[in-house]
This record gives C-alpha cells, sequence and structure tokens, in this order.
C-alpha cells in the first residue's frame, strides 16, 4: 500500500482508496482476502477513523470490497464488464474472462404461457413453454439468476438434457437447427428481494441489474424470453456508441 501525501490537493480518503483499490486490481488483496482493520489502517496510515471510513464506503459503493458482520472487510473480485454488442451465453462468457462457470438448475418443467408471456413470445395465451431458471456461477461465486421461456412446441425432449452442465444454446443449435444471431434487450436498476438476495448471497438492500430479452434465431424465429438477475456489485454494461449523421 503506497504512503498517503499530505501536501497533495485529493484528500487523505481519496489517496487511501485510491491506494487500496489499485492493490485489489493488481491482485496484492485477492479476491475474498481481508483487509487490515479499521484500526490498523488508521496506525498504517495515520489517519483518522473517519477517514478510514469514506475510503471503505467508496469501494464498497465500487463493488471492490464487502463487509461481513462480525468478521470484518474483504477484497472483492472486478466487476465483469460485459460489452452490449455481441450474442453469446453465460459460460461462454465467462470463459473468456479466464475463469470457471457452473450452473444450478432452479426449476426445468413444462409451464403454461400466460398472455404477458405469450405477447412476448408471439404464441397463444397458455401455449406450452419449456421454463428453465438456473442460478449461474463463476469461480464459485453466484452472480446472475436466469430465467428462460422457449416454445415447448419448437423443442421437445429439451428437458432430457442436464443444464447444469451443458450449454442451452449449443443445445439449441446442434440438436434443433437453430442459430441465434439477434437480440432485443432491456436492461434496468433494482433492489433484489428476499429469495434473489439468498441465492445470490447478498445483504439486504442489494441493487441489482435487471436484464430482459427475447432472442431470434437466423431465420427469424422468436426462439426465446429471457429474464435475468445480475448482482449489481459484481457486473456492468458498456456498449461503443457513434455519433450520428
Amino acid at each position: 500500500m503506497a504512503r498517503l501525501n499530505r501536501n497533495h490537493p485529493l484528500p487523505l480518503y481519496a489517496q487511501l482508496k485510491d491506494s487500496l483499490r489499485a492493490d485489489i486490481l493488481a491482485g496484492k488483496l485477492r479476491a475474498h482476502q481481508q483487509l487490515p482493520s479499521e484500526r490498523d489502517l488508521c496506525a498504517r496510515f495515520r489517519v483518522s477513523r473517519m477517514t478510514v471510513r469514506q475510503a471503505l464506503l467508496d469501494l464498497t459503493r465500487e463493488g471492490l470490497i464487502y463487509s461481513r458482520i462480525g468478521k470484518g472487510t474483504f477484497a472483492n473480485t472486478p466487476k465483469i464488464d460485459q460489452e452490449l454488442k455481441t450474442l453469446s451465453g453465460f459460460s461462454q462468457d465467462v470463459q473468456a474472462r479466464g475463469s470457471h462457470p457452473a450452473s444450478r438448475v432452479l426449476k426445468a418443467r413444462i409451464v403454461r404461457a400466460d398472455d404477458a408471456l405469450a405477447q412476448r413470445l408471439n404464441i397463444l395465451p397458455n401455449s406450452e413453454t419449456v421454463l428453465l431458471a438456473r442460478l449461474r456461477i463463476a469461480d464459485k461465486i453466484p452472480l446472475a439468476i436466469e430465467t428462460v421461456h422457449i416454445p415447448h412446441a419448437r423443442v421437445p425432449n429439451l428437458l432430457r438434457h442436464d443444464f447444469a452442465t451443458e450449454s442451452l444454446y449449443a443445445v439449441l443449435e446442434h440438436e434443433y437447427g437453430f442459430r441465434l444471431t439477434r437480440a432485443e434487450q432491456t436492461i434496468e436498476a433494482g433492489l433484489a428481494d428476499a429469495r434473489q438476495a439468498t441465492l445470490l448471497r447478498l445483504d439486504l438492500p442489494a441493487p441489482v441489474l435487471k436484464m430482459e430479452r427475447v432472442t431470434y434465431t437466423d431465420q427469424g424465429i422468436l426462439i426465446e424470453h429471457v429474464h435475468s438477475i445480475y448482482r449489481g456489485d459484481r457486473y456492468k454494461f458498456h456498449s461503443t456508441l457513434e455519433v450520428g449523421n
């Protein structure tokens, strides 16, 4: 950890925050490694407890650290930065970042579409759909809850697959001939409910990102509706914009 410069115009809490952030991003403080206590940080940097608490609060808001009551403060892994340009599956994204994906199936069954879901999937109300809900995990950390609905008529026998280990998109392409090429997606901020917080190991109140998507094949067939809840402390999305004519 770097020393603080008391002659620098940047406030001491901001310098401390930058020093801790640099250590986390450089891997000097590994993911889930405990940070020194507030008292130790005060002594090491010769600052007040208020200064330390402000630095830690800012790092918590950035998602770089988290606290456990009675246990202390720990380094978090940096947020996953997902570009809003390429349509790809969760496992593919996680592997591309050098991490290890896993899934836990929460629900896998045939359900009838209500009016709202039928409209989103462009099918008749009460039509059968395949419901697949999974907890999405990277390096043993739960990151998202993903709920997918697919018209059952398009994918008979889909549920004979084990989607705790298999890729849904790979099965859709190789077994059913559906190559997914386009999607329409919305993202909004929200708060996790009690069940979501439990699954994602979050302390309430917990910010989340809510994503809703419909996906099309290369033949223009609307194949799925997806609703996902992402941990707000672990995900961020970005896109590249160009000035219009």
